[in-house]
């Protein structure tokens, strides 16, 4: 393997690559009902890698870690702070459930298996997934008044607990929260992901890449005048108020002519007519026999998304901006959709609008274009990031990451993955209220989500993966196996209080909510990718916040009571 070793050490990107491409293809194959996903296949694949002897600089983990918590961060933000109150009584009680259980598990098993406090404190770091307990629990121990050979042995003892230990807890909170929860609850994580996203958007459909509406909602159909209406095109398209065509296309005796309110229709007319199919489908046949392919009556239709910034329109309802604007306005422009902070609100007439709202409408090019400038300020979909936006974000995240609180003796802090997870949520969720500004599109994020934390777990695997290794055959499989029990055992004690005595009935919420709790990254980007949607996020970033909180401080209360 020498050959090996020497290739990878002129270029250690490629054993990342190299990591990726099998572990993702290994995670692909079913075994059973059993698929073990990419990220967990990269990490197996990253531990067998480093057994040449892979040199990784930890600047890389960092970055790739740090890109991908914010990524999540940005695109839950406005859900996030939506959802904050009571009803985030449930994720607060479920972290301090986890910690308490972990605890209660590290003491226990240490007692059991006669570790000492480094190596307890090791275990809690790596089976529990939580780095900072390394720092809290060296410092506890430096305060204990030992010598300095004990102190040192001591303190080493949990950097090896700590190595042995943290691969299979990353990989056991996989195997919790997406094969085990899903089986415990009797749904699969797609399943109730769609369910809640079709709920929070009020029960509007929501269609996928390359998908369609097999009946789509707005059409537009060619008809021919049977009759001699003699009425003008004002006076057809509002002929019936509870209903809206317009009439976008006119051609008379083989011409096409310009279709003004005031032209006056004739029989044997030719017109293109517009409007819900509701409308069309009842309306439109009065006007006279149905024909196709009619020469110069093809129109291109356009739809944007616009913010609402004309304070005319703040705090009105839909019926009051509908009974106040001139059919001169509204002609040939469709509502298709209102959102607020990325949650779709009620097409109803008694809806209040408020600034920043986001109107969709649906016309012809000159309508909304001629529309769109009344309403307000016009997102311009583009396949372009502003970096500008995201790199401010990151360093802001960063930045709170250095933050520093002491609870007596004991730092507190949100590290660069809170701080970037923090910032990554205020971003997103001022992006949802100023749309004109910093795009980040969906393609984008979900790279951004998917490479970070792929990347940050096989950097895990080829820094510690060697080091495990060899330290288990040093010590033996002991250490080992007490591992596996702190990080099953606190995970599955909580997810069975979560389900029958917090009542969590949504298994994509509840996985999100777990694996924060146990600030599982690779777990939670696997929950991610089962889901296919953000709804796990939500209560992840409630969960992982207090999580990086309660596991911290578990570090000097290991080295107490062991």
């Amino acid at each position: 393997m020498e050959w090996l070793h020497e290739l990878f050490r002129k270029s250690p990107e490629m054993a990342i690559f190299l990591s990726l491409a099998v572990g993702y293809a290994i995670g692909k194959i079913k075994f059973g009902k059993f698929q073990l996903g990419g990220v967990a296949g990269s990490l197996l694949v990253a531990v067998l890698v480093s057994q040449v002897g892979v040199e990784i600089d930890s600047g890389i983990k960092a970055v790739l870690f740090a890109l991908f918590i914010f990524a999540v961060g940005f695109e839950s933000g406005p859900q996030f702070f939506s959802s904050l109150g009571r009803q985030s009584i449930k994720e607060i009680v479920l972290a301090a459930v986890m910690a308490v259980t972990g605890l209660v598990t590290v003491v226990v098993m240490a007692k059991l298996f006669a570790l000492d406090k480094g190596l307890a404190a090791g275990v809690a770091a790596g089976g529990l997934t939580q780095s900072a307990i390394i720092g809290t629990a060296g410092d506890a121990i430096a305060k204990l008044g030992l010598s300095a050979e004990e102190t040192a042995r001591l303190q080493g003892n949990v950097a090896v607990g700590y190595a042995v230990t943290y691969v299979f807890g990353s990989f056991g909170a996989i195997l919790v929260c997406v094969n085990l929860l899903p089986r415990l609850m009797g749904r699969s994580l797609r399943d109730d992901a769609v369910a809640a996203e079709a709920a929070m958007l009020a029960g509007a459909q929501v269609l996928g890449p390359d998908q369609q509406e097999a009946a789509p909602s707005l059409v537009g159909r060619i008809y021919e005048l049977t009759d001699d209406p003699r009425r003008s095109i004002r006076d057809i398209e509002n002929a019936n108020p509870a209903t809206t065509i317009t009439i976008e296309r006119v051609k008379r005796n083989g011409k096409l002519i310009e279709p003004s309110p005031e032209l006056v229709l004739l029989r044997g007319d030719i017109v293109l007519v517009v409007g819900r199919r509701e409308a069309v489908v009842t309306d439109a046949p009065l006007l006279g026999r149905e024909v196709f392919a009619v020469e110069g009556m093809e129109l291109t239709m356009l739809k944007r998304e616009v913010v609402l910034t004309n304070r005319r329109f703040d705090k009105q309802t839909v019926a009051q901006i509908r009974a106040d604007t001139a059919s001169g306005v509204r002609h040939g422009i469709f509502v298709v959709q209102l959102s607020r902070m990325d949650a779709v609100l009620p097409m109803q007439p008694d809806t209040v609008v408020h600034l920043g709202d986001v109107v969709s409408i649906y016309g012809a090019e000159q309508d909304v274009k001629r529309v769109a400038t009344i309403i307000g300020d016009t997102i311009v979909p583009s396949a372009k990031t502003d970096f500008v936006y995201l790199g401010a974000g990151i360093v802001v995240g960063l930045l709170i990451g250095l933050l520093s609180v002491k609870l007596g003796s004991i730092p507190l802090t949100l590290g660069s993955g809170g701080g970037a997870l923090l910032s990554g949520l205020l971003f997103g969720w001022y992006r949802a209220r100023k749309q004109t500004l910093g795009a980040l599109p969906p393609g984008a994020v979900q790279l951004l989500k998917d490479l970070g934390l792929a990347g940050f777990v096989v950097v895990v695997g080829l820094q510690s993966g060697l080091q495990a290794v060899e330290t288990v055959r040093q010590l033996g499989l002991t250490i080992f196996g007490v591992g596996v029990v702190v990080t099953i055992v606190p995970m599955v004690l909580t997810m069975l209080f979560g389900r029958y005595v917090l009542r969590y009935s949504n298994s994509a919420i509840f996985a999100g909510a777990l694996s924060g709790s146990r600030s599982a990254n690779p777990a939670f980007g696997e929950v991610l990718d089962k889901a296919g949607n953000a709804i796990p996020t939500v209560p992840f970033a409630i969960t992982y916040a207090l999580a990086n909180v309660f596991l911290t401080l578990l570090g000097p209360l290991i080295v107490a009571l062991v």
